[in-house]
């Protein structure tokens, strides 16, 4: 079933509408209707009874290295921005955005890609030439899906070189060579710059830089901040964890695939705090836990992916 199909059944059985539809709608954001509030809120009763109420049960059934401890927090969705200076969102959690002069679409820079291949010809007379092309996606997507223009190619000619990059990476004569993904001009795209992913707002009556604020793009904050304030008046002990239910925002330059990337989204989390010297056991924990929960619900397994971050991410 293709992502067309599958927001319109949702829409047709009540599970989730476009937000403000009736107004023409809100890119990026999303309504659950009666069935999907249901389905939302059976997922979210699942995953706190089994990891915060039932932690023990959980613990036993899936090997736990040792005893541990839940306990759960609902912190506010605006918090001090203090809060997100010292964490490294406010300089850091940006997205290098472009724009298409001809069409006005945006895209972001890091997914768009270039691709070049250098040919030459089995007739050695002939002399090399290059291949271009470019779009969103990884080399992997790009090379699907223009596989039959390279086969074509590679019945008559010897590959003698490849290479690609993204729109960030690219010369400025490279850049003149990709193509707008949504109008397909080339050299129409704008040159990168930073676009901030947190909404901000103002707390207060005035709009000033003194009472600026941002909609938090994560939950993980509100847990860390309150790091003390749970040991001293929980009593918990080495090794436990902290569970959050709540919503995110993300300013997202071009949200899409229906509600797998939107701009506003609840998050279920949970940060587990040890010794350095268990880190590996747990993680192993976690990791399998988890992988072993999803497949409970009867989501397949083949439809799961286990991938540890890059060193660079």
């Amino acid at each position: 079933m293709d992502m067309e199909k599958l927001v319109s059944l949702c829409k047709r059985r009540g599970f989730i509408f476009p937000s403000s539809e009736i107004y023409g709608g809100i890119n990026g954001f999303w309504d659950y209707g009666p069935l999907g509030v249901e389905l939302k809120r059976n997922i979210k009763d699942a995953w706190w009874n089994d990891n915060v109420k039932l932690h023990d049960e959980l613990a036993s059934r899936s090997g736990a290295p040792r005893t541990y401890e839940m306990v759960g927090l609902d912190c506010s969705i605006i918090m001090h921005p203090r809060v997100w200076e010292a964490s490294g969102h406010v300089a850091g959690f940006n997205d290098p955005m472009v724009d298409c002069r001809a069409c006005k679409s945006r895209f972001r820079a890091d997914h768009l890609r270039l691709i070049a291949i250098e040919y030459q010809p089995r007739d050695q007379t002939r002399p090399p030439f290059t291949v271009a092309f470019s779009g969103l996606g990884t080399d992997k997507e790009l090379h699907e899906a223009n596989q039959k223009k390279l086969d074509k190619l590679n019945t008559a000619n010897v590959l003698v070189d490849m290479y690609s990059c993204t729109f960030a990476e690219a010369s400025i004569e490279d850049r003149a060579a990709i193509e707008c993904p949504n109008c397909g001009e080339k050299g129409q795209l704008t040159e990168p710059r930073q676009f901030s992913l947190m909404f901000k707002t103002n707390v207060g009556a005035l709009e000033d830089d003194a009472n600026k604020s941002y909609l938090r793009p994560e939950t993980a904050q509100g847990i860390f901040a309150n790091f003390k304030n749970v040991v001293d008046t929980g009593r918990v002990k080495l090794p436990f964890g902290i569970a959050q239910v709540g919503k995110s925002f993300r300013n997202e330059i071009t949200p899409r695939n229906f509600i797998f990337r939107s701009r506003e989204f609840e998050q279920m989390e949970i940060e587990f705090f040890c010794r350095p010297d268990e880190a590996t056991d747990w993680y192993a924990y976690w990791r399998k836990t988890r992988f072993d929960w999803y497949t409970g619900l009867g989501l397949r397994s083949d439809r799961l992916r286990l991938r540890d971050h890059e060193k660079d991410e």
